[in-house]
């Protein structure tokens, strides 16, 4: 037990290395942590000595982790989920309700989790446990009460409820283009920069590809100044706030990051990709009260976001489902 104890890091620095991860930033870390910014890059340090490999690329710009600290990131973000969720469960609670949501990992953090403090402040007595997976999970196998589906209308679980569609459009930090001081006036000036790349075996994505938007601008075969590759949306996002290039932004998964300034859309007009999002509900949980308020606070948020992207929907260059589409269907069964 004492030699287990030795090879795994303290608790401190997993900590301060899931804060600097998420954040790419030090600075953010310490005042999220209450330490100094010297404290936390000598916990990084100790860190990367201990385990033998750099965590992070440290550059003029900003922060980008390895691949083996986007591995200790999801791995420490995990397991410091489930400390807490242990320690709630022996906590006494009350009456509080709980529900388990399911998404893909780009809408959680991106869309959903950035909102939920939202929904605590509404419903403080519904106790809110995020699964996030990349995988369609059988909801009522694992004891799931919501889930949200990325997929075409016509693949929609019977009764979806639809949130909202999804359409795609180059996106980056102000900040990239101020300082390479080349234009970004259409698709042709992707030449001059270095274009972020989702790239995922697992879940190949052509829609959502440089490729086919390139095609569909008219841009067949540019050839960029450099590429990046990544296999997790977010991890294109948070390059795309580092400088590191420019990505193909979701909306309405970048929405909130463009509204306040983080990312532009240079291009504005967006592409519907031909998929959107939906809620479905675990045939266990229907009737529960707290997943009915859940299920309409959602709706309501995505109700805005429609609202705050639908003046792309006249830009777009492939037509996106008509409007008149019934917002809830019923077809296949999940």
């Amino acid at each position: 037990m004492a030699e287990s104890s030795r090879t795994v890091p303290s608790l401190d620095l997993l900590r301060g290395f899931e804060s600097a991860a998420r954040n790419l930033n030090f600075t953010k870390a310490a005042d999220e942590l209450f330490l100094t910014q010297s404290a936390i890059s000598r916990q990084i340090k100790t860190l990367e000595e201990r385990l033998g490999v750099r965590l992070f690329v440290r550059q003029r710009r900003g922060l980008l982790l390895t691949h083996e600290g986007d591995r200790l990131f999801r791995a420490v973000q995990g397991a410091l989920r489930q400390m807490q969720e242990a320690v709630d469960s022996l906590s006494e609670r009350g009456n509080t309700q709980r529900i388990t949501v399911t998404a893909t990992m780009g809408f959680c953090s991106l869309w959903l989790i950035p909102r939920l403090g939202e929904f605590h402040r509404a419903c403080p007595e519904v106790d809110v446990r995020i699964a996030a997976n990349d995988k369609v999970l059988n909801l009522d196998r694992e004891r799931i009460d919501v889930s949200v589906r990325y997929c075409p209308a016509d693949t929609a679980p019977k009764g979806a409820l639809w949130l909202f569609d999804e359409q795609i459009t180059p996106v980056c930090s102000p900040a990239l283009i101020a300082q390479s001081g080349k234009p970004l006036r259409g698709p042709h000036d992707l030449q001059n920069y270095v274009l972020l790349h989702l790239d995922d075996p697992d879940n190949p994505s052509a829609w959502l590809s440089w490729s086919t938007w390139l095609d569909a601008a008219g841009t067949p075969g540019l050839k960029p100044a450099g590429a990046l590759r990544f296999n997790y949306f977010d991890q294109i996002v948070r390059a795309a706030l580092a400088r590191q290039g420019i990505a193909l932004g979701r909306l309405p998964l970048v929405q909130d990051l463009v509204n306040d300034g983080s990312l532009v859309m240079p291009f504005e007009a967006g592409t519907a990709t031909g998929r959107a999002y939906w809620v479905v509900q675990a045939g266990f949980a229907r009737g529960r009260p707290e997943v009915e308020r859940f299920i309409e606070w959602i709706a309501m948020q995505a109700a805005a976001d429609a609202q705050a992207t639908a003046s792309l929907a006249e830009k777009t260059t492939v037509n996106p489902r008509s409007a008149a589409d019934a917002r809830q269907i019923r077809s296949s069964p999940h």
